[in-house]
């Protein structure tokens, strides 16, 4: 097995060899077998993890927090949290975020934009548009902060979303 590394700097940074200007997120490493070609279909969501009670719809980097999130929750909880990864914005597969709604019936968006002007109004609107009837609460977002991002990594972890965020948010809806 060969192995691929991903590497998506914030716009502006730059990589040099031996330094790390700022956290590199959105660095994911997974094994690809040799010769294998890996396509992402433009336009069709994936579904990252399975679940009845709560879906996540996100994309990116809060993915894999959604992930972290979804096994605390279900390991402390009991709570089953479906995690839908919508891999492209634009295209958006509306089938795939409709199905999600009508399974679990409640819904947190999650991603690193603001929460001004972020897709998640964008996702909220579409589902009070096509499956508000399946809802059994409020729509929930967990976003950044509406500040341009810090450098510091403290500040920029107090900025974007983090794992314990979705925590929090996830159980205050599956109490809705």
């Amino acid at each position: 097995m060969s192995r691929v590394d991903v590497l998506m700097p914030q716009m502006g940074e730059s990589i040099a060899e031996g330094t790390v200007s700022k956290w590199l997120y959105r660095r994911v490493k997974e094994p690809v077998a040799d010769g294998a070609e890996v396509v992402t279909p433009i336009g069709e969501a994936r579904l990252a993890r399975e679940g009845k009670d709560v879906s996540i719809v996100t994309y990116g980097a809060t993915v894999w927090k959604s992930l972290d999130a979804a096994v605390q929750l279900e390991q402390e909880d009991g709570v089953s949290v479906e995690v839908l990864d919508l891999r492209t914005l634009l295209p958006m597969d509306d089938a795939a975020i409709m199905r999600t709604v009508r399974k679990t019936n409640k819904v947190l968006i999650v991603h690193e934009d603001t929460r001004t002007g972020g897709v998640a109004g964008e996702i909220a609107a579409r589902i009070n548009e096509q499956a508000f009837e399946w809802l059994d609460g409020p729509i929930m977002r967990v976003t950044a902060h509406d500040v341009p991002l810090p450098y510091a990594p403290t500040l920029e972890d107090f900025v974007l979303p983090q794992t314990d965020d979705i925590v929090k948010a996830v159980r205050w809806l599956v109490k809705y």
